[in-house]
This record gives C-alpha cells, structure tokens and sequence, in this order.
C-alpha cells in the first residue's frame, strides 16, 4: 500500500503571500532561507519548504508572477487607449504612489526595487521578469508620449524618448521615497509638478 505523504501544516497560498513580502521588503539575494522558513506560516521545516516550493529561486520566481498580477497592476492605464495619454501617465503615477504608501505589505514597489533584488551577474536571470517589467512600463510611457504627439496634444518636435525618460525615471523614484518614510500627499502633489513637462510640451492651440 503506498504511503501518504505528511499534509502540510500550512496555507500554501498564504505562504507566497508571506514569502512575496519577505523578497520585496529584502530583495533576493538579501533573503535568507532561515528568514524565509521562520516568516511562513508559524515556521516551516526546511523538508517541507523544499517540497513545497523546490528552492529559494523557484519561490522567488511564485512570488514575483503574484505581484506582477496584482501591485504591479497599477501601471495598467498607460494601456487603456480610452483614456486621453496625457490622464493615462498620470494616472499611472498616482496609482503607483498611493500603492507604494499603502498599509499591509512593503513600502515601495518590488518592480521598481528590483535591480537591487539581484545585483551579482550571478543572479540577473532570477530577476529577469522584474526587469521586463521595467522595461514594459518605459515602452507604455514612450507610446503615451508617442500618441500624444501622433494627436497633436505635443509638439511635433517633442522629443518623444526624454519625456518619457522624465516620467519613467520618476516612477522609479517613487520607490526610494516610499522606503525614505516620505509622504503620499507629498508624492501626489509632486505629481501634479512633474506633469507640467507635459504640459511644457503641448502643441499650440489651432
């Protein structure tokens, strides 16, 4: 008669929860397995964490396809061609300011931290997802900025990859001042200041 493996004594989906908060609040190589097996659950055996989850990389890999499908979200109106380009960044700044404030997970956003999360060449590839995400963003912002001249919203001669820097670089921003304890009143009304390079922008009225 083949013998039943031991249940677990754990929540596994509430364990990627856990575990995601461990990475995003350390980074990857900064978390340890003793960190990670003492903040899942009320603590779990290093047997049943491998059965679990494989390894630290393949749980980091669970963890960071989690946040990509929900905190990461917030970047999702540079995509929504039914809003103006122009509401579509801000809208994407303010959202990502108020969830890098929020109460209940890390302050600052995983994404955003991510190149810190693995900077040994060793590990690039684990944070590789993060890094696409990055890069996906930055094309949102470069396509908005794209439209807004393609509408004659900008300037023809906006120089289309330095507005989009001016945003992007700001987003990432975000997340040091988050962790810095910095305010998201102060955040939301460094926005309205940062949207004035659009506006700098804007092509003349007709």
């Amino acid at each position: 008669m083949a013998t039943m493996g031991r249940p677990r004594t754990f929540d596994r989906d509430q364990a990627i929860e856990q575990a995601m908060h461990i990475f995003w609040e350390n980074g990857y190589e900064s978390t340890s397995l003793a960190q990670l097996k003492a903040g899942i659950g009320n603590g779990i055996a290093a047997p049943s964490f491998y059965a679990a989850f494989g390894s630290k990389e393949a749980l980091f890999q669970e963890c960071t396809q989690r946040y990509l499908a929900t905190h990461a979200r917030v970047t999702d109106a540079l995509w929504d061609a039914t809003l103006a380009p122009r509401d579509a960044i801000e809208t994407t700044l303010r959202s990502s300011a108020r969830m890098q404030c929020e109460r209940g997970h890390p302050k600052g956003c995983m994404v955003g931290l991510g190149f810190m999360s693995a900077p040994s060449a060793d590990n690039a590839a684990v944070t590789a997802p993060l890094t696409r995400s990055r890069e996906r963003t930055r094309a949102g912002i470069a396509a908005c900025v794209q439209r807004g001249v393609d509408s004659g919203q900008l300037r023809a001669d906006t120089k289309v990859g330095a507005l989009a820097t001016v945003f992007d670089a700001f987003l990432l921003g975000l997340s040091t001042l988050a962790r810095d304890g910095v305010g998201h009143a102060l955040m939301d009304a460094a926005i309205t200041g940062v949207m004035s390079a659009w506006d700098a922008s804007r092509a003349a009225p007709r």
